[in-house]
């Protein structure tokens, strides 16, 4: 039997061990939250979805640094179940604790396989995109959004190959999702990206939720400008896009503009109307968010290639002043984002 690690248990990580909690799947959970693990071992976790709601029994748990204790242990599979800012000191961490045909499913969003990669090796490294919409503001209590049947993830190796261990993680993961497996996953992860730095950030800095964040007026053009810009720096590092959320490549079609807004449609499509986003969540917890690993990234990329990408760079300024507490998050930022976005590009948009 193989040994499963989850790493991380915020309300992704909770997620997929609750799901193998209900699957009779051994694993053990580790995080670095003395409470949250406390409340694991001791009541379990908590999952309210929809009218339904699953209370596991107590699993096993130790915080990070009692790991210490248990020198000699390997893990097969370790779920990363990490924020993306906190992927590489984790990467780092639970490196010892690998052996040579250990794999490392790297659940995050952002571009952080490769960097993940040049930590533990490229070997053991499984990229996936996810879609599952979950919250936690209580130690093991989550809220999730998107059930089983409508939580999509996609497998893939980084050399693109279609392997056995890709239908093994794909087994273990069907608890939790439906999976596809994709020879292009740095294409996929950058396609998701898109679909995040145009809802995350923009929707945390008014501190809305989905359906009524994308009702306000200039919203949906700023957001677009957003995926446009996305798509056209991804074309420049020469990515492929690929059908993500269940779309096909070919129902995406290749006019910018129609890929953003059939990305954004589908997304609040499966969360629902009434969902307040991970960005959102740390707004309001006061955390730092993945907004540089999101939005900065392509603004940083877009600098390297020569692309321009205005709107980007605004709700990047703006969610800085709201991190640094300059700012709160309302609806008055969406002038400011575009007072910004005027401010770096002309014409302006209407």
């Amino acid at each position: 039997m193989k040994k499963i690690l989850i790493l991380g248990a915020g309300a992704i990580g909770a997620s997929v061990a609750a799901n193998f909690a209900q699957a009779k799947i051994p694993h053990l959970i580790i995080d670095p939250w003395h409470d949250l693990i406390n409340t694991i071992r001791t009541v379990g976790i908590r999952i309210n979805c929809e009218n339904e709601i699953y209370q596991s029994e107590a699993l096993q748990a130790i915080h990070l640094s009692e790991l210490a204790n248990r020198p000699y242990e390997t893990f097969d599979i370790v779920f990363l179940a990490t924020k993306a800012g906190e992927a590489l000191w984790l990467s780092q961490f639970i490196l010892p604790y690998l052996h040579q045909n250990s794999i490392v499913v790297a659940l995050m969003n952002g571009m952080m396989n490769q960097e993940i990669a040049k930590v533990i090796g490229p070997q053991r490294v499984i990229g996936c995109v996810l879609e599952l919409s979950a919250e936690s503001f209580e130690p093991g209590l989550i809220k999730r959004k998107t059930p089983t049947s409508r939580t999509w993830m996609a497998l893939g190796e980084l050399d693109g190959q279609m392997t056995p261990r890709l239908e093994e993680v794909r087994d273990l993961l069907k608890h939790v999702a439906n999976v596809d497996l994709t020879d292009n996953i740095e294409g996929a992860k950058w396609t998701k990206l898109v679909s995040n730095a145009m809802i995350l950030a923009p929707f945390a800095m008014i501190r809305a939720e989905s359906y009524d964040a994308l009702q306000l007026p200039h919203m949906q053009n700023l957001i677009y400008e957003i995926g446009i810009e996305s798509i056209a720096v991804g074309k420049a590092l020469n990515y492929q896009l690929e059908g993500i959320f269940g779309l096909s490549s070919q129902e995406m079609g290749d006019n910018p503009k129609i890929i953003s807004e059939k990305l954004v449609a589908t997304l609040l499509g499966h969360i629902g109307k009434k969902s307040q986003n991970a960005v959102t969540q740390d707004v309001i917890k006061k955390r730092r968010t993945e907004t540089p690993y999101l939005n900065g990234l392509i603004v940083n990329e877009g600098q390297k290639h020569g692309i321009p990408t205005p709107a980007n760079k605004a709700i990047v300024e703006v969610m800085s002043q709201i991190e640094q507490g300059k700012i709160n998050a309302t609806i008055e930022n969406i002038e400011l984002a575009i007072s910004l976005f005027n401010s770096y590009k002309s014409p302006p948009i209407h």
